[in-house]
């Protein structure tokens, strides 16, 4: 892993038969490429050899970058991709979960022609925390933190643009990052600490407000120990249902997708009684004890006094990903699996225990729990400063879309930040602009419109002057292309009746 590179390429039998872009171009060779300086870090090795992409044949030079930070016992790994044809341009690549990065996501910018990066931030794309989580046991090792949260996101895109420039001997005329998830963290965070290291900013769905949003995603299965009953998912699925029935329409088009969520005051208790009757002889009838379990996950966790402390799910999103329950072969229902992201959180940075068992808290313990997780960690990887002024001041551009349906990530999360920024600066559409996006989950999926030119439409923002109004999304219902574009929040789309696979059917209200 330390010496990675993209795992789709083909090497070339020969650098020679590689038509070059540009008479500057350097040769592409592990000798030849000039280790950059960087304050604070030691390259450790360089290597370089010409390589394919298998999807698109696009040829690029594949450089690997080996280095540390002297006194902080870490080894870091970045991946840069130099296209033969070059288009100019730099991009940042993000990661997903706990992974910094991986370089299948470097492909579509490569390919594209961008000067492409992104970074393993010190650990395995595939490593669970336990493993580079604790220094030792009830010791959290901050400086892999630090790594994973900005630090080596600064280091590689200083180190990447560096020998882009001197490769390609000609200046990059504009950089841009793209990432969803804890890609879209990932790309908020740099412009919240780094703000002059890009021009553009895509980040979807953003795995910000980390030290709460994590530790909510596993509310769900603490709600189910405090109400004291395990769904099947089958019941759960009956519930959602029964929401998208009831709040549908409210955009004009009954289309089993709940558009404005936030005007949906679907009670889950309106659902007791209603029988489901799901594959594997699994039937009954919604319980009283179902439906307060569902509205305390849409309502999203609160401390013993009724507090609120964070988002949960919007009414409509399916419950199963973080409402994970189990039925086993004797027909026995059991909490859990959690979502990983979330159990390992609380066990090895809040507890810093991996042996910790996040279904042993109680409503005590929890509550001590989350104000734990954001007093340690909101400085280091919570990317919630609101404050993007000095970005703004550097001409940077920001779109961010989340969808309303996300399983993973709250959405309200997102438009609590952007009220924030815009709370500080009135002209907040001047550089940034939010959308969302109904019926789609996390990143990509579910029955609604997803962005299908959102970097375009960001670059053509950024290098023309045209800030998006709308952003161009569609679907596929019944096998045919919808067209449905998302409004700047808080603006939504609502059907005014003709064709509704034609995007010409829908307005910004």
């Amino acid at each position: 892993m330390r010496n990675q590179i993209l795992s789709t390429i083909i090497p070339l039998v020969s650098a020679s038969t590689v038509i070059r872009s540009a008479s500057s171009q350097r040769e592409c060779s592990s000798g030849v490429i000039d280790p950059p300086e960087i304050y604070g870090a030691s390259i450790l090795s360089i290597k370089a050899t010409q390589a394919t992409l298998r999807s698109t044949s696009t040829t690029f030079c594949n450089i690997t970058i080996d280095y540390t930070h002297p006194g902080q016992d870490d080894h870091i790994v970045v991946w840069l991709g130099l296209p033969d044809k070059w288009n100019g341009r730099f991009q940042g690549v993000g990661g997903g979960g706990y992974a910094t990065g991986e370089p299948s996501r470097m492909e579509p910018a490569i390919s594209k022609g961008y000067a492409t990066v992104g970074t393993n931030g010190g650990h395995l794309i595939s490593a669970a925390p336990a493993s580079w989580g604790l220094a030792s046991p009830g010791n959290v090792n901050l400086y892999n933190l630090q790594n994973f949260a900005s630090v080596a996101l600064h280091d590689m895109t200083v180190m990447g643009k560096k020998i882009t420039e001197s490769y390609y001997g000609r200046a990059i005329t504009k950089s841009y990052w793209y990432g969803c998830s804890t890609g879209g963290r990932q790309g908020l965070m740099m412009a919240q600490r780094y703000p002059d290291a890009y021009d553009g900013i895509l980040a979807e769905a953003p795995a910000i407000n980390w030290a709460q949003f994590v530790p909510a995603e596993f509310w769900p299965q603490l709600a189910m120990k405090l109400v004291g009953y395990i769904p099947t998912q089958c019941e759960l699925t009956a519930i959602t249902e029964a929401a998208i029935e009831a709040c549908d329409e409210l955009d004009g088009l009954k289309d089993g997708i709940v558009s404005l969520w936030g005007q949906c005051n679907f009670d889950a208790v309106s659902a007791v009684g209603k029988s489901y009757n799901c594959t594997g002889g699994i039937s009954g009838i919604v319980s009283n004890k179902a439906a307060k379990l569902a509205q305390k996950i849409w309502e999203g966790p609160r401390d013993a006094h009724g507090k609120f402390q964070w988002y949960g799910l919007s009414p409509g999103t399916p419950l199963g990903r973080l409402s994970n329950t189990t039925l086993t072969p004797s027909g026995t229902l059991s909490a859990g699996p959690p979502f990983g992201t979330a159990s390992a959180w609380i066990s090895i940075f809040v507890k810093a225990n991996e042996t910790f068992d996040p279904y042993s808290l109680t409503q005590e313990t929890w509550d001590e729990a989350w104000q734990n997780s954001g007093n340690r960690y909101d400085s280091i990887i919570g990317t919630k400063d609101a404050d993007l002024s000095l970005f703004k001041r550097n001409g940077g551009k920001i779109i961010t879309w989340h969808g309303v349906a996300d399983p993973l990530i709250f959405i309200n999360g997102s438009v609590n930040y952007y009220e924030r920024i815009g709370a500080i600066d009135a002209h907040v559409t001047d550089f940034y602009r939010f959308f969302s996006a109904p019926g789609v989950g996390h990143c990509s999926g579910g029955n609604g419109a997803a962005p299908s030119r959102a970097l375009d439409q960001l670059v053509d923002w950024v290098e023309s002057g045209n800030a998006p109004a709308t952003l161009q999304a569609n679907s596929t219902v019944q096998g045919k292309r919808w067209d449905r574009n998302l409004c700047l929040f808080p603006a939504m789309s609502i059907y005014k009746g003709g064709d509704p696979s034609s995007a010409d059917s829908y307005t910004c209200k």
